[in-house]
């Protein structure tokens, strides 16, 4: 029986933006965030990602995707998405995979808006078009330049003003994704053919980044797009001063320090200990505070760390435990690095501008007064609520 089947070019070159489909908005690498729409439109069957770098590759899998190995000749500046397509479809033929209906979603595209892919996967699918795409609605008066540098109108009048009741609308392509039957496909060489469909999705959805600029956009408006999630992780890593405490330290006539830190943090702690999360204190500096604390707290602690980022992998490697299935609470700089490593890079609510740019989410108490018991209610909700008998393995292969 044929499949839906989702399949998300990928490539690791970038001239614009170095690095594009692993760079996060809203605390998920962008290839992350497209496949995660293709999970949450119902209706696809298989997710696959066409990429020719190993990185990428990695991240795919750990997001529940398939890959395809792209070569190199079809991974350049020049290579156009429909001979990516192609291949892809070519290696799923050899694994015996019979493809119905391709969902071709771009990963630059970083609010892909998933009930209207559902929507256009069912048109097609059901046969109500042979192609469809997402589409803003737009009144917008278009101009073109002419041979010699003068305005001429395009899709108006420019003689007569009429009001916007008063007007046709016209429909932009927004690049998010595109749905078509597969043979038809192949048989037409390009993504629109047939009964063309156009699929309307939210304006603050359309969004595309090719520049820097689109980027620091996407992740200034993704807390406002983004519906809040559930935080199911198998483990919590966490900074200390600014976290467990609010960042201010007492020091006495002797030099001796004291901070002050929440009884709730301590409940949360020892509940997450409960629930079998391990927890792990990652600290820059060596103090006295840190190691009583983690004591009182009976979890680990690694202190006078320069590279908060390598200590982080060693001791997820050590515990057997994904990095994508940690989540990081810091709030300045120096936990920087280690937000960009985890899947659930989280922030108190007073951090460092650029450490709440690279959140996934916010809790809402701040450092030393219920930040880390915020963040454990949160967990414990995901564990919760997840359905019963699920492994974590499971749950990575299906997020």
């Amino acid at each position: 029986m044929s499949e839906v089947v989702a399949i998300i070019p990928a490539r690791g070159g970038s001239k614009g933006v170095p690095r594009k489909n692993l760079r996060r908005v809203g605390g998920v690498p962008l290839v992350a965030r497209a496949i995660a729409s293709a999970r949450r439109s119902g209706g696809i069957d298989r997710i696959v990602v066409s990429t020719d770098d190993v990185e990428i590759a990695a991240v795919a899998r750990e997001w529940g995707a398939e890959v395809v190995d792209r070569p190199a000749d079809l991974s350049g500046d020049t290579a156009s998405s429909e001979t990516a397509i192609l291949h892809a479809l070519d290696d799923l033929a050899r694994r015996g995979v019979e493809v119905g209906v391709i969902a071709f979603l771009q990963a630059t595209s970083p609010f892909i808006d998933s009930a209207a892919l559902g929507d256009a996967v069912r048109g097609v699918r059901d046969g109500a078009f042979d192609s469809a795409f997402s589409a803003v609605e737009t009144y917008g008066f278009l101009w073109r330049r002419n041979g010699v540098g003068h305005a001429e109108a395009i899709n108006h009048d420019a003689a007569h003003r009429p009001r916007r009741q008063d007007r046709e609308p016209h429909f932009l392509e927004t690049g998010a994704f595109y749905v078509f039957a597969a043979e038809s496909f192949r048989a037409a060489g390009h993504r629109f053919f047939g009964r063309v469909g156009i699929v309307e999705v939210p304006d603050r959805t359309a969004l595309e980044i090719d520049t820097l600029s689109e980027l620091e956009q996407a992740r200034a408006i993704a807390p406002l797009v983004d519906a809040p999630e559930p935080i199911d992780v198998d483990a919590v890593v966490t900074d200390f001063d600014g976290v467990h405490t609010d960042d201010s330290v007492s020091v006495d006539e002797a030099g001796h320090e004291a901070v002050r830190v929440s009884r709730s943090d301590g409940m949360g702690v020892a509940r997450l200990r409960k629930a079998g999360i391990p927890v792990l204190i990652l600290s820059t500096e060596t103090n006295p505070v840190v190691t009583a604390r983690a004591r009182k707290l009976r979890v680990e602690v690694l202190q006078g760390v320069d590279d908060k980022a390598a200590a982080l992998r060693a001791w997820a490697e050590a515990a057997g435990i994904p990095l994508s299935r940690i989540a990081y609470l810091g709030n300045d700089v120096n936990d920087l690095a280690c937000l960009e490593l985890v899947g659930w890079p989280v922030a108190v609510p007073d951090s460092h501008p650029l450490v709440l740019a690279a959140a996934r989410a916010v809790v809402d108490r701040p450092g030393g007064d219920g930040a880390v018991r915020a963040l454990t209610e949160r967990v414990l909700l995901a564990r919760a609520t997840a359905p019963e008998n699920v492994t974590s393995q499971e749950k990575r292969s299906t997020r």
